[in-house]
């Protein structure tokens, strides 16, 4: 295709922005709604499903699913009535002016009626080859998703939040033991959280440590982790545990929207509920993009039917 070919704009009804469970639950429902919708998937493809292994508490997979086989499913099924899956990453968008407007890493320029925002949001990692080499092998950033694989084992969690303490309070319903690990002295959660943990008799805390490397393989899963002393920067030793979750926050995939729609301080999307829609008539939002609460890929399924659904009675407003 020559660069005047790319540089043409298609136009669409729906364009989605994402491809996880709300971007591809989106795009089923807008296709059923025969409005041929544009997904364009993004840097990760599958949003954070594609880096869960095992998934057991997705509704209709008693036996469980494979994130990966779980996103596949969902793309096929949306592709069986009609939505249009892109490879390509949005790098601009143009939302002050109808059309609205997007350029793609292709080159490509696409303009639709109405916009799904969908891009998700990814946990803040330690940023270790050993971490990412082990996650969904016993590492993981989501106690409510692999918790239950964790029953009677002693785990550690990496954080000092209430997004840690949530996980560890949570923890305790299946591991045996859940160890807190800080890079400080003191906690940076909320007094409730912290008072919480503390009185949770499963759970201790080791202070002033940070994690260098996790130790294990993806055969036995992790077996230990390599510390390092954060007041000296010494070496302290390895920890032994069977799991380790982090929990240093989440980051909402929101930066391409900054100064365009209303979101919260930390970048999450803000809709006008129990609607999807924004603050800018026409673009909608689903999943974790706009969901610091929950983070389930059922849940970013039910927001995505949601701003289909929202998208279409839109749709049919601008025309009546």
């Amino acid at each position: 295709m020559s660069n005047a070919e790319e540089s043409v704009a298609s136009h669409h009804r729906i364009v989605i922005i994402g491809s996880g469970p709300a971007g591809l639950t989106a795009a089923l429902y807008a296709a059923r709604a025969d409005l041929s919708p544009l997904v364009l998937e993004g840097t990760q493809p599958g949003g954070q499903l594609t880096i869960t292994t095992d998934v057991e508490n997705y509704p209709g997979f008693p036996k469980g699913v494979l994130g990966p086989e779980l996103v596949e499913l969902m793309r096929e099924q949306a592709r069986r009535f009609g939505a249009q899956v892109k490879f390509e990453t949005v790098e601009k968008v143009e939302i002050d002016q109808r059309p609205f407007r997007l350029t793609s890493d292709e080159g490509r320029t696409y303009t639709c009626d109405a916009l799904i925002v969908a891009t998700g949001a990814r946990a803040k990692l330690l940023d270790l080859p050993s971490e990412s080499d082990l996650m969904g092998y016993g590492v993981s950033a989501c106690a409510t998703c692999d918790g239950f694989f964790f029953k009677e084992k002693e785990i550690a969690v990496v954080g000092g939040g209430d997004t840690a303490m949530e996980e560890a309070t949570y923890l305790t319903r299946f591991a045996s033991k859940v160890t807190v690990l800080h890079r400080r002295d003191e906690l940076r959660a909320s007094k409730i959280m912290q008072e919480r943990a503390f009185k949770n008799p499963k759970i201790e805390f080791l202070w002033n440590r940070e994690v260098v490397e996790v130790l294990g393989n993806r055969e036995q899963g992790v077996s230990g982790l390599r510390l390092r002393d954060t007041t000296t920067g010494e070496p302290a030793g390895i920890f032994s545990t069977q799991g380790l979750f982090i929990a240093i926050g989440h980051e909402p995939n929101t930066q391409l929207f900054r100064g365009m729609l209303p979101m919260t301080a930390v970048g999450y999307l803000t809709v006008e509920e129990p609607t999807t829609r924004t603050g800018v008539p026409g673009v909608f939002a689903a999943g974790d993009v706009a969901d610091p609460s929950y983070r389930q890929a059922v849940t970013a399924a039910g927001m995505g039917c949601k701003a289909a659904i929202d998208a279409e009675r839109w749709l049919e407003e601008q025309h009546a």
